[in-house]
């Protein structure tokens, strides 16, 4: 086992303690990888909060970048000395999986948020021995060093290899998301009008996908004035408040006939019924983001004539295809992603936490 350090959160509602911890190595269809930057997203929150699984005490974290150290002897895909970002976990047998839609793994749940491997095992023990929850979202990146399974790595193509590798972590979850949603799944016509609700990393990702494929109306909507300003740098052509009273009617006034697309980034009953509200006939609303289990929404019946909603987990993509593709897209200007992130030690976890809870930072990463 190795030695190293993570971010444990021990009781729901954490906080999270930077403890010292042992790490199994790789089995053979697993890499280990030693963590340099990680991203925080609203889920690992969830889960200290305990509305997610896995439970404490657990290390979290799943928007990792870092370096190769190890390979397990199966593993082909990737080498020592490697950069890579890592991504959600998927079981590579399922139909979602054997038909190129892995993040809609019919396992995506049991092995990536139950806190093991597929046999129920874990690699991470505290200093006492005891076991830890982990390999959250296939990683755990809340650690100077992940064991991972071989198909949740990514390897970052040489041409991008000025692109630096702290930051690239998100690329993993939230980025891949929003930017997946749209690419991958609604795919808007040069000149569509699409709606974004919420302006965080995955909405952000989302407006910066709208533009990529020249969508004519970009609408972002969300609570904070900075992030409405940020939205508009990265290429939104309307903002709206998201408390605002007239949001519907604004919208339907502004796309004449109501928005071809929407992407509700947020996951709340209400966004899920404004997502619905502001489509025209023909149109398709995404819903991406997640306030946790136990959501429910009501729609009325005639809403959804000649309407598409549809729920999307990670982009629906195929994450060693579009991060590549992202990151490419970052180097050529049109994926300005950098713009979101903030970046903090690790040992500074707690400033991230606070500061992403009260709307500071869009997406903060963690420097390890």
């Amino acid at each position: 086992m190795a030695v190293t350090k993570a971010a444990i959160v021990r009781q729901k509602g954490g906080p999270f303690r930077i403890e010292e911890i042992q790490v199994e190595g790789p089995r053979l269809d697993e890499v280990a990888v030693r963590i340099v930057g990680s991203g925080l997203c609203h889920t690992d929150l969830l889960a200290r909060d305990q509305v997610l699984p896995p439970g404490a005490p657990a290390v979290l974290g799943h928007e990792g970048s870092g370096v190769v150290t190890a390979v397990g002897a199966a593993v082909t895909s990737v080498a020592v000395g490697d950069r890579v970002v890592l991504a959600p976990m998927s079981c590579g047998q399922c139909r979602g999986c054997r038909t190129g839609h892995p993040m809609h793994c019919s396992s995506f749940l049991g092995v990536n948020l139950m806190g093991g491997r597929r046999d129920g095992s874990t690699a991470y023990r505290d200093a006492a021995g005891e076991e830890l929850r982990g390999h959250f979202f296939g990683q755990s990146s809340f650690s100077t060093e992940a064991v991972v399974n071989e198909r949740s790595v990514v390897r970052i193509p040489d041409d991008c290899a000025d692109v630096p590798l702290e930051i690239l972590g998100p690329m993993g979850c939230g980025l891949q998301t929003g930017a997946g949603t749209v690419l991958n799944s609604l795919k808007p016509s040069a000149g569509s009008s699409i709606v974004v609700l919420g302006a965080g990393a995955v909405g952000l990702a989302a407006v910066m996908a709208a533009g990529i494929v020249s969508a004519g109306t970009i609408i972002a909507v969300d609570l904070h004035d900075s992030r409405l300003e940020l939205a508009r740098e990265l290429g939104a052509t309307h903002t709206f408040r998201a408390d605002s009273p007239t949001l519907v009617e604004d919208v339907l006034a502004l796309t004449g006939h109501g928005a071809d697309f929407a992407v509700d980034a947020v996951g709340l009953p209400q966004t899920v019924r404004t997502a619905v509200a502001v489509l025209g006939i023909g149109g398709t609303a995404a819903i991406v983001g997640s306030a946790g289990a136990g959501q429910e929404a009501s729609l009325g019946i005639s809403q959804l004539f000649g309407r598409t909603v549809k729920g999307v987990v990670e982009g629906d993509c195929v994450p060693a295809l579009l991060i590549p593709e992202l990151i490419r897209l970052h180097r050529a200007g049109r994926f300005p992603f950098d713009k979101l992130i903030r970046t903090y030690g690790f040992d500074d976890i707690e400033q991230a936490v606070e500061d992403a809870e009260q709307g500071r930072t869009v997406k903060p990463v963690l420097v390890v």
